[in-house]
């Protein structure tokens, strides 16, 4: 079985060792996947290699608290059945579903798309904006940075007028109403993040077109796992993020199950 301890302590500060990152998008839209593997690949190092999977389970599209809550749990199962294969992983849908409870629960790196991308936006201008697709998505998106403490840095959500007509299709049929929106967005902020996986990959399509920064939120997700691993390969195991004690538990999958019920034996080996 594949070693993933001895794999971080070779890798740890090491150049030139090969490092596996799982990308987990919680929608069951494969279009989706596909659109934010080329994303990630464009600026993935040459020595990392994405492991993308789909959830089989779930929402074409999360949208809404709920549905978050539900992907979350999708997520940890993910993280359960396949850590082994990984040394990272992002979770790869604005919102972050089950973030913070992964890095709670497992032994390495997890990084997600809201809270990369605003940590990348601090270091890049004095205000950020969210750019999305839908007002519906708004609440749920605000509430990110609110828990995140960034609200005074926080420029607002810009969405355009226009509705799109397929979820895959997002970035083609709104793609002039999202540049208007950009620079309508840009007299309010030095950055703007292009919020949602159906439009992952846009930022770079229309960066010269918009007088101000653009993040693509899961390739900053995906960079700053790559950085976590080579720092801090274990991820959060300390202070607030240190795992909880083993617990017996019901009906869970089995690999979350069985995770959950030994991990502290598990973490040690």
């Amino acid at each position: 079985m594949y070693d993933i301890s001895r794999r971080r302590d070779m890798v740890a500060g090491t150049n030139g060792v090969l490092m596996r990152l799982l990308m987990i998008n919680p929608n069951t839209t494969e279009a989706l996947t596909r659109r934010l593997v080329a994303s990630v690949s464009a600026v993935l190092p040459p020595d990392v290699t994405l492991l993308p999977v789909t959830a089989s389970r779930g929402f074409p599209y999360i949208s809404s608290r709920a549905e978050a809550q539900i992907a979350g749990a999708l997520v940890l199962e993910t993280l359960a059945e396949r850590q082994a294969e990984c040394d990272a992983a992002v979770i790869a849908a604005f919102g972050d579903p089950g973030l913070l409870a992964a890095r709670e629960l497992f032994d390495l790196p997890v990084s997600g798309m809201t809270e990369a991308s605003m940590m990348m936006a601090m270091s890049l201008g004095r205000r950020f904006a969210f750019v999305t697709f839908s007002r519906h998505l708004a609440p749920w998106f605000e509430e990110q940075v609110r828990l995140a403490g960034l609200e005074g840095r926080f420029a607002g959500i810009f969405t355009p007028n226009e509705a799109f007509k397929t979820l895959s299709g997002v970035a083609e049929d709104l793609r002039q109403p999202l540049v208007a929106t950009c620079r309508r967005a840009a007299r309010d902020a030095d950055v703007l993040i292009l919020a949602g996986a159906p439009i992952a990959g846009l930022a770079n399509e229309i960066k010269n077109d918009i007088p101000r920064i653009l993040i693509d939120p899961v390739q900053a997700a995906a960079l700053q796992a790559v950085a976590q691993f080579r720092l801090f390969p274990k991820g959060a195991s300390q202070g607030s993020f240190a795992r909880p004690p083993s617990k017996p538990n019901t009906g869970l999958s089995p690999s979350l199950g069985h995770w959950i019920a030994g991990q502290d034996q598990a973490s040690q080996s």
